[in-house]
């Protein structure tokens, strides 16, 4: 049952995170918004993961006997694995995830589109890694993700449809998360997941510095007082780093280890429930009957899809 625990909590992090800067146009006041107040999302991106490296180079050299969060050295032959999935994501991933929503005139259609994770993830599961797909699992994943659609899509009014190019790089986007899974599930196992998710975002830091370098740095020096004349926006980084980009990656990465890629993914499907009800409970939003429904699709199709899975504890 851990692996399931932590993959929810980690959705649950992720739902309240609004990951994308263009989410903050649907649901305003959680923690992105609020950084992206003084930040750019590219320096935001650069502080969050830098501070995570940070906090997971501390952590991992006090409890470095850990199982888990234990900082353990890397052999040369698996260097490559560790910076391909740096360059998957958060590299571009958060690149071409930030290009999607601009591409579209409706955040509500970039949302459905980059939450196909679970749909993608066996096709690559099973060409890549050659995972046993179960029709159990094509049953659960196409039921959780109608309830997703639904929770999404019906009873909105913003339907707007972009570009082709907005959904080839919707495409673009859910692949480079799926090839971070797969990734993941390569890596050799004697590495705790705290080595693995540090070394990744550690070489993805090694992108994202000349890119924002490129980018914003002639910018930076006049950016720098109201850096520093706000304290909210630096408490939603803090949050972000510690726990979206630190605890949601680690569990993330220790559940797909542990059920596979497509077991894990499916799970993506959770976060629009969770933030259907974070809505809920933070801003007073009315769950209509049709959400409800699609909160009991989802949670149907998540036992199906696990049904015959036998989890390594």
């Amino acid at each position: 049952m851990l692996p399931y625990l932590a993959i929810i909590i980690a959705m649950l992090i992720w739902a309240g995170e609004a990951g994308a800067p263009y989410l903050m146009a649907i649901r305003p006041g959680i923690a992105v918004k609020e950084a992206l107040l003084i930040f750019t999302p590219l320096t935001l991106i650069v502080f969050r993961f830098t501070l995570a490296v940070l906090l997971m180079l501390l952590v991992g050299l006090v409890f470095r006997k850990s199982e888990i969060v234990g900082l353990q050295r890397v052999d040369k032959r698996d260097i490559p694995l560790f910076m391909l999935g740096g360059l998957f994501q958060p590299f571009l991933y958060f690149i071409f995830e930030t290009y999607t929503y601009q591409s579209f005139a409706s955040p509500t259609i970039a949302e459905a589109l980059l939450s196909t994770q679970p749909v993608l993830a066996p096709i690559f599961a099973f060409v890549l890694l050659r995972e046993h797909i179960t029709r159990n699992n094509i049953i659960g994943i196409l039921l959780s993700t109608i309830g997703m659609l639904m929770l999404l899509l019906i009873g909105s009014d913003d339907f707007a449809l972009g570009s082709r190019w907005g959904i080839l790089l919707a495409i673009i986007t859910v692949s480079m998360s799926v090839s971070y899974s797969i990734v993941l599930r390569r890596i050799p196992t004697h590495y705790s997941p705290l080595t693995i998710v540090f070394y990744v975002q550690l070489f993805s830091l090694c992108l994202f510095y000349p890119l924002w370098g490129f980018t914003e740095g002639d910018q930076l020096l006049h950016h720098a007082t109201p850096w520093l004349q706000h304290t909210t926006p630096w408490l939603a980084v803090l949050y972000l780093a510690i726990f979206a980009s630190v605890v949601a990656f680690i569990l993330f990465c220790y559940t797909v280890r542990k059920i596979g890629v497509t077991r894990a993914n499916v799970f993506n499907n959770v976060r629009p429930i969770f933030t259907a009800l974070l809505m809920w409970m933070l801003f007073d939003e009315i769950l209509p009957f049709w959400k409800v429904v699609g909160i009991i699709i989802i949670i149907v199709g998540l036992f199906i899809c696990q049904k015959t899975q036998k989890i390594e504890q």
